[in-house]
């Protein structure tokens, strides 16, 4: 899979832009505040529907302005693609593959595979459980569309659910009703947590080589799927649980709430690991992404590198830059000092400045 250019207007802080990317190493670099990010979130949000921060549509129109269009083509198994994304600030985004518009965002995931990574991926695994849902989900959405669309219906029935719990308080006879609602969780529900339990064990050998390389095979990475309920006693904890989520106002079973249970030489990495364990861990499995996809999809993803780097010790540089070898790769930074140091080829170089850019 390949990025062959991108088009923008009125997105973040780019007017308009017209930029084309090379097949090996493209380096971004400028000033903080500039516009290296805002490219790769709109190439981010252009295979994924979704902000690459979790900006809502209206906040990446540029100031001012009542619409933003995002243009990529690409690349897939040898035949080309277009993708274009119209965002405006009061209707839905939308989306058109080769000038075709869709109707479900499900349709764009996979038609281009990339991976993102940045500074914050890196406090994966010392934050709260969101953050490794989000790793499980954007991953399995771009894989598998089935799985796409049932993570978008379970997301759709839970949140009507919780409106029907807050609305219960007022009107106590709507009680009569959730089951309606609850039939459509667990039918959704179900799928997920099996889907997510067999790519976790699928992930978990390609991460424990990655992260045995990374560490010289001094620590023994284990992680296994928690899920806040099992595919058999879903039905019945969602029903037990109802008097607890009417007083909450919430939905509490399912999993909207699962968990990757990580460890670092039996020690749970997230309250026991020391930083650069942490860093450690979340690096194998984001390289672990970029292998699985290679032999799922059978070809490589994108990658996205966010100023990653700076927040990398030089052997965790040196090890994630010999990764990237043969991948088509966007990387941003502050300045070339460290592809200086470090001796990385790059096969393009951008001085981003201002919301423009110029090829070097």
């Amino acid at each position: 899979m390949l990025i062959r250019q991108i088009q923008l207007n009125n997105f973040r802080n780019y007017e308009s832009l017209l930029l084309s990317f090379s097949d090996g190493v493209n380096l971004l670099y400028g000033d903080n505040a500039q516009g290296k990010t805002n490219l790769l979130e709109a190439i981010f949000l252009s295979a994924t529907t979704r902000a690459l921060r979790g900006s809502k549509d209206k906040e990446l129109i540029r100031f001012g302005c009542e619409e933003a269009h995002i243009g990529v083509s690409i690349v897939n198994h040898g035949c080309p693609h277009r993708i274009d994304m119209q965002l405006r600030r009061s209707k839905p985004k939308g989306i058109a593959i080769d000038e075709i518009p869709i109707r479900r965002s499900a349709e764009l995931m996979g038609l281009v595979h990339v991976i993102a990574f940045c500074p914050d991926d890196l406090a994966m695994m010392k934050e709260g459980p969101a953050e490794r849902r989000r790793f499980l989900d954007m991953e399995l959405c771009q894989m598998d569309p089935i799985y796409c669309s049932n993570l978008i219906n379970y997301n759709k029935v839970l949140l009507q659910r919780n409106n029907l719990l807050k609305q219960i308080g007022a009107d106590p006879s709507l009680k009569d009703t959730i089951s309606v609602w609850d039939e459509q969780l667990i039918r959704y529900g179900t799928e997920i947590i099996g889907r997510r339990r067999r790519f976790a064990e699928e992930l978990l050998p390609i991460v424990q080589a990655k992260h045995s390389l990374i560490s010289g095979g001094c620590e023994e990475l284990l992680f296994s799927y928690a899920p806040n309920v099992t595919e058999n006693a879903y039905a019945e904890k969602l029903s037990r649980g109802l008097e607890h989520d009417l007083f909450m106002k919430a939905t509490g079973i399912g999993p909207h709430r699962d968990d990757l249970d990580v460890s670092v030489n039996g020690r749970n990495v997230r309250l026991y690991g020391s930083q650069g364990q942490q860093r450690t861990a979340a690096l194998s499995m984001k390289l672990a992404e970029i292998e699985l996809v290679r032999t799922r999809v059978g070809e490589s993803p994108v990658l996205l590198l966010d100023d990653v780097l700076s927040e990398l010790d030089r052997k965790r540089q040196i090890q994630l830059l010999t990764e990237i070898n043969g991948l088509q790769t966007v990387i941003t930074c502050t300045g070339m000092e460290e592809f200086v140091q470090l001796r990385s080829p790059t096969d393009s170089v951008y001085y981003v400045h201002n919301g423009t850019v110029q090829q070097q």
